[in-house]
């Protein structure tokens, strides 16, 4: 089974929901993990409330990045919107990647407009998110 290792920042918002989303999608193919530079310390309700819509019930916790050090991984899938923060350095094994989203958690407005964010992120990790572990795994099979 190949591993991925989503990174960010805070391990709040998006890099958890890019591990409950190929936890749910691809888990017999991938192991994926979650982890920030400086966690937050939770995992944002909204977060859970919009993959509670798609039918997963995410039960990750906001962890950091020095857990998963020294460990193995086939891809490092950084997450942060480079426009917006800066992305945090991976030190250890795996090919990385970067993949940038906007961060819902900084949604300003009224709660449908905050939850729309979410939603867009969801959906938009749903595709790229997917596509790239579905590609890298095609051209990048396990050794039998």
């Amino acid at each position: 089974m190949k591993r991925v290792l989503f990174l960010c920042t805070g391990n709040s918002c998006r890099s958890q929901m890019a591990e409950a989303l190929v936890k749910a999608r691809l888990g017999g193919m991938w192991e994926a993990v979650s982890a920030g530079t400086r966690p937050e310390g939770y995992v944002h309700p909204n977060v859970r409330r919009v993959l509670a819509e798609i039918g997963i019930r995410h039960r990750g916790r906001s962890k950091s990045v020095d857990k998963f050090r020294g460990q193995r991984f086939d891809l490092v899938v950084t997450v942060c919107d480079a426009a917006a923060e800066d992305c945090p350095v991976w030190l250890g094994t795996g090919q990385r990647v970067h993949v940038g989203f906007p961060d819902p958690g900084r949604a300003a407005g009224d709660e449908e407009t905050v939850l729309a964010a979410f939603r867009s992120v969801r959906d938009d990790m749903q595709m790229r998110i997917i596509g790239l572990l579905e590609s890298y795994a095609d051209t990048n099979p396990n050794p039998s």
